[in-house]
């Protein structure tokens, strides 16, 4: 071989190498934006995942949230008829004292038996009495203190020495505080 002809030769083989390397820059670059189109759309999908994610806990706690309010608002839906029949009762309570001073008995048992039915039924609902005695301790945040009166006793001081009206409560709630007097 002359040295024209392995000339020609290195320079084909050059061009050939030439040649394989854009080939294979060429295939490598797209292989490399699908890379990057792959990455994005993995970006992409991560965040549409975390987005519903998110969006779904908030359902949760938007679902937990009203069925907490629906609850409460079953346990006092009746708290303006119970505010209603508590006058109800205060009667019936200071008619059966006045008619247990009388000689008619069967006018007693009458008023009883109706007071009792009351009183149960509305005990059904979740209507309860405050259970408050003369000699208890006065306490401001559980006791509505309408006067307060010499005390008898030197140990009834800060006591309670009559209990007006009754408190009642409506599950967890309170409807209206025992009304009292205290002795200072």
């Amino acid at each position: 071989m002359s040295k024209k002809d392995k000339q020609k030769d290195i320079e084909k083989e050059q061009l050939d190498n030439v040649q394989n390397e854009t080939e294979t820059a060429e295939i490598e670059q797209p292989v490399k934006q699908e890379l990057s189109k792959e990455e994005k759309l993995q970006e992409e999908i991560k965040h549409e995942k975390d987005k519903f994610l998110r969006l779904f806990a908030e359902f949760e706690n938007y679902k937990r949230r009203t069925s907490r309010e629906r609850i409460e608002l079953f346990k006092t839906a009746n708290e303006d008829v119970m505010k209603a029949l508590l006058p109800v009762l205060d009667d019936f309570d200071r008619a059966y004292i006045e008619i247990s001073k009388t000689e008619e008995k069967e006018l007693l048992k009458g008023v009883e038996l109706i007071s009792n039915k009351l009183k149960s039924t509305l005990e059904q609902k979740g209507l309860s009495v405050v259970k408050v005695e003369s000699g208890d301790v006065f306490n401001a945040d559980n006791h509505e203190a309408i006067t307060q009166i010499p005390a008898p006793k030197e140990d009834l001081k800060g006591k309670i020495i009559d209990v007006i009206e009754k408190g009642y409560t409506l599950g967890d709630k309170v409807i209206r505080f025992p009304k009292v007097v205290i002795g200072q």
